[in-house]
């Protein structure tokens, strides 16, 4: 019996990760396919990526692209674990309301996202990569705080507090105690919103101005 639920776990877990990633394996053969329709196999090829880094246009798009995602995920990452420190300082009816407050993000459809923001934009600022950025970090941030304020919650406040009164300063108590302690989420939060950022496009259609 407990071999079965083992192996049901094992092949559930499996299952999952196929359907994850099956469709990204299909896309990666199909870019080697020589010829141009995707369901007959002309030969294998190089010649797909060839002319993709020879074209300065999409080169220039995706490094456009990889920094905008890589700068607003690292500030978003940064906002979101300070949004978590002052959220975990007040009361549960407080955090009730701005933890509801920034899952909205999350749970809005990202066309009702991106042209609620570029209609905020379009009154106070030109339109172009700044735009797309804050948008990003607007973004990213509930996923920060979805990772980060669990792990924070389960810190144990006294080994905090017996360090301060060790007399080390609260900055210093931050940085050796409780930061190390939140490092895994606040990486596994960054991660996931380098991915979302990189992931979205509609937000950054509505945002990124003529050109």
């Amino acid at each position: 019996m407990v071999r079965t639920k083992a192996f049901l776990k094992r092949f559930y877990v499996g299952l999952v990760f196929f359907l994850l990633y099956a469709p990204i394996l299909v896309m990666i053969i199909c870019s080697f396919n020589n010829s141009k329709a995707r369901t007959v196999w002309g030969g294998f090829t190089f010649g797909w990526y060839i002319q993709l880094f020879r074209n300065g246009a999409v080169l220039e798009a995706v490094r456009t692209s990889l920094l905008l995602t890589a700068s607003a995920a690292l500030i978003a990452t940064v906002l979101g674990t300070l949004a978590c420190l002052g959220m975990a300082a007040m009361g549960k009816q407080s955090q009730g309301v701005l933890t509801s407050i920034t899952n909205i993000p999350m749970l809005n459809a990202d066309i009702v996202t991106g042209i609620a923001i570029m209609l905020l934009f379009v009154r106070f600022m030109n339109l172009g990569y700044t735009s797309m950025l804050i948008a990003h970090i607007t973004l990213c941030i509930p996923y920060i705080i979805l990772n980060v304020m669990p792990k924070l919650r389960q810190t144990n406040k006294s080994i905090y507090e017996a360090a301060l009164d060790l007399g080390a300063t609260p900055v210093y108590a931050f940085m050796k105690v409780v930061l190390p302690d939140l490092m895994p989420a606040i990486f596994s939060g960054c991660l996931l919103a380098f991915t979302i950022s990189l992931d979205d496009f509609i937000i950054t259609y509505f945002t990124k101005g003529a050109g």
